[in-house]
């Protein structure tokens, strides 16, 4: 997937770095994400959250915070104030080149900072946080034995994660003053809260006093035995799957480029994503999907296999075509229900087949038809059924081509 890097104006003048993660199709919505305290767009949890969300159709946009990472400015003069204020312009870059985002992500102090920006970015439908503090004040827990010397001298340097950074009164005033409760209280966006039982830098309370706090539509998902930076790669990518998953119910899609030919058959576009060994993101039109084996076979189960995908396609036109007979006939059809097996077997065992010896495929397909139907009107639906597009496909033979894309010339 292509990332764009590029600069937009924070909000105290200075130009912040920002990375726009993209899926290779149309993104079907873009995400903001705001990074942990003293971390940066790079940090690997959000690099990898929003790569697996980019690989699901969602654009993200991350960028440093002042001071941070490729941002100019001095981190010392950055408040919470000032972070939450730059997350909006960063939606309005997004309003102004591409789309407003619709999901709204915040790791961390980061969390915190997307609660507080939540009502000013008119166009987000959902809010996630990730071992969010219930009060930017917690923040302060991680120097606090140098508070007392921060408020008598105005600045003092501490050491957090192994980097020295400044901290001033202004920051430690700025903090407190927020009442992030109200705000949740108030937020109106459905809002996901993650984080692990085991956080031993934001604890869990935190993410009840938000889930509480906070209106329905509201969700909790257990981020068990993940640390607080969710440094372990496939915390990070349960966490996008999560977020993907629940997000679908709120984000409304893009609208589809209509096409030269409408009408035509649309390629459909398996990439892997890099997540994981088997994991394969499919693009068709503006649709999305995941393809995976079962974690027995070495897949993370995410998504369907590619045999469940071939039975789905048959089973699909086997519905639809038995719905259209059953309009075109004014039948009493009320709902069309196929279920599908596919297996292997011994040749010697399928009388009507003409290969005698090995193995072959076997699909077995039950339909259920739910209506007053005459036994004659069952039966003729049953001969319907195989008379579907798909299935005439797999009964028939089939010319698969099988092509080299030309590589890339060398720069």
């Amino acid at each position: 997937m292509p990332t764009e890097r590029f600069q937009f104006e924070g909000e105290g003048g200075h130009q912040l770095a920002a990375a726009l993660d993209l899926p290779d199709g149309e993104p079907s919505a873009y995400a903001l994400f705001a990074h942990c305290f003293t971390c940066g767009k790079d940090v690997l949890a959000a690099k990898r959250i929003a790569t697996a969300l980019a690989a699901k159709g969602i654009a993200v946009l991350r960028f440093d915070f002042t001071g941070l990472g490729s941002s100019e400015g001095d981190f010392a003069n950055a408040t919470f104030t000032s972070n939450v204020a730059d997350l909006v312009r960063a939606a309005n870059h997004l309003r102004e080149t591409r789309r407003a985002p619709a999901l709204l992500i915040g790791h961390s102090l980061g969390g915190a900072a997307i609660l507080a920006a939540a009502s000013q970015i008119a166009e987000a439908k959902a809010v996630v946080t990730i071992a969010a503090p219930s009060d930017p004040a917690h923040v302060t827990g991680l120097f606090k034995e140098h508070i007392d010397d921060i408020g008598k001298h105005g600045r003092v340097e501490v050491s957090l994660a192994g980097r020295p950074f400044a901290i001033t009164r202004q920051f430690l005033d700025d903090v407190a003053e927020h009442d992030l409760m109200a705000r949740v209280t108030l937020l109106r966006k459905a809002l996901l809260v993650l984080h692990s039982p085991t956080d031993d830098t934001v604890g869990i309370d935190n993410a009840s006093r938000i889930f509480l706090a906070a209106r329905h539509p509201k969700s909790f998902v257990s981020l068990a035995d993940a640390d607080h930076l969710l440094s372990r790669r496939g915390d990070a990518i349960y966490a996008a799957d999560v977020i993907a998953a629940w997000a679908g119910r709120y984000l409304e899609a893009a609208p589809r480029p209509q096409a030269v030919d409408d009408a035509g058959p649309r390629p459909v576009v398996v990439t892997e994503t890099g997540a994981s060994m088997f994991q394969q993101d499919v693009a068709i039109g503006p649709h999305r999907m995941l393809a995976d084996e079962p974690v027995a076979a070495g897949g993370r189960d995410s998504g369907l296999g590619p045999y469940e995908f071939l039975l789905a396609g048959l089973g699909a036109c086997t519905a639809m075509t038995l719905r259209l007979y059953a309009e075109r006939k004014k039948l009493p059809l009320r709902r069309v229900s196929v279920t599908l097996r596919h297996a292997k077997i011994h040749a010697a065992d399928c009388a009507d087949c003409e290969t005698r010896e090995g193995m072959l495929d076997r699909i077995d397909r039950t339909i259920a038809l739910d209506g007053d139907l005459a036994d004659a009107e069952r039966a003729r639906l049953l001969e319907i059924a195989d008379k579907c597009p798909v299935h005439r496909t797999l009964t028939s033979e089939i010319d698969i081509r099988t092509a080299l894309e030309p590589a890339a010339p060398a720069m």
